[in-house]
């Protein structure tokens, strides 16, 4: 009998992804109210990620084929035209575990063309100081909690099909982002730091933002689940993403509300305008579950991961013919043109939208785990 999941799932494939035009995506709400145009971008290579994860569990042969296509209307003779690699955008490197996978599965030239092409932006990336990556070169000298999922479970998988010992780099710099942004008292992780403290959202004394917020926890939470996926269990790059990724999963966890959901700001749950944010709390979800079925965590971390599914599924999904995914913080940042200062308002005053893929990504993402512990 199939579950009130299955059923969204399957509606979510059948009338809202297969039925998207590769360079007109109906997921993409960025580009719909920004008005931006197609480009190579992290939030449709999420949902290909998991139409991927979906294929390996299912066998549709549909959903293979769908993830082929979209990004074929990407790449062209191993580039990516779309894609500036002096923009130093780690958010674009997210794409290249999606073309290691088809490298993988098909065999074809193009794709292994066009990760070498992601890996080379990392080989030129601006570093701080002590060794980790800008964010971005429009944000230089920054290092952003969701960068860490962008770009390191790609450069664990390239470092498999090419040979290179790109794992101590991976350590130093999660072991610089332990010490650097995880609060001692909470176990929490601050959402950016500033080398220069030059930014206005930037602690004059720590380099720190000021608050965790939700999904950029969840994105780190996602990339140390899938690093440990990836690294042998007998190398210490494996022991250091286990343990932070424990620890902030139970952190998490101290945080969640009462049906088990998480909040846009999960440590001031009765601020004034919070609310359950349902894309990290679907990213907690999918973390705790993978983790959980790697012997990582324990039961509890486990019920955690299946209550805000359940949750998530129960009450912020409408069950229509495209089923409605609400509570979707639609994007969140620091500085930049917008002069961002990271405070408690901003964060609950950014925009939020309905079924945009980084909610419905993470969505299927942690549906596929949980299936694969039933089968």
């Amino acid at each position: 009998m199939k579950t009130i999941a299955d059923i969204i799932v399957e509606s979510y494939i059948e009338n809202l992804i297969l039925p998207s035009e590769p360079l007109s995506p109906i997921w993409n709400r960025e580009n719909s109210v920004f008005q931006k145009p197609a480009k190579w971008n992290y939030i449709d290579n999420c949902m290909i990620k998991a139409v991927t994860m979906l294929y390996e569990l299912t066998g549709n042969n549909q959903l293979l084929e769908y993830a082929i296509n979209f990004t074929d209307a990407y790449i062209c003779d191993g580039s990516i035209p779309t894609m500036r690699t002096e923009d130093f955008n780690l958010d674009n490197i997210n794409g290249g575990k999606n073309l290691i996978y088809l490298f993988r599965k098909t065999g074809e030239k193009r794709y292994r063309k066009s990760l070498e092409k992601i890996y080379s932006q990392l080989e030129r990336q601006p570093r701080l100081e002590n060794g980790n990556f800008w964010h971005k070169a429009i944000y230089p000298y920054q290092l952003w909690l969701d960068g860490i999922y962008m770009a390191f479970p790609f450069m664990a998988e390239y470092a498999e099909i090419s040979g290179t010992d790109i794992y101590e780099d991976i350590y130093s710099q999660l072991e610089n982002v332990r010490r650097l942004m995880c609060d001692r008292k909470t176990g929490l992780y601050f959402h950016g730091y500033d080398e220069k403290r030059s930014q206005c959202w930037a602690n004059a004394e720590t380099g720190l933002s000021s608050e965790f917020w939700l999904r950029a926890m969840g994105w780190f939470c996602a990339g140390l689940a899938d690093l440990c996926g990836i690294v042998q269990k007998n190398h210490r790059l494996y022991t250091l993403c286990a343990e932070m990724l424990v620890g902030l999963l139970e952190s998490l966890t101290a945080c969640t509300n009462p049906d088990g959901t998480l909040c846009q700001l999960p440590a001031k749950p009765k601020a004034d305008g919070n609310y359950t944010e349902t894309s990290g709390t679907l990213l907690f979800a999918y973390s705790a579950v993978k983790s959980a079925d790697m012997g990582i965590s324990g039961k509890n971390i486990l019920t955690a991961g299946l209550n805000a599914f359940s949750s998530v599924t129960e009450k912020y999904i409408s069950p229509e013919k495209i089923p409605v995914l609400k509570n979707i913080c639609l994007m969140a940042g620091l500085g930049g043109a917008e002069n961002r200062d990271g405070s408690e308002k901003y964060y609950l005053s950014e925009k939020v939208v309905s079924n945009d893929a980084k909610g419905i990504a993470p969505y299927i993402m942690a549906y596929v785990e949980i299936k694969k512990r039933q089968s």
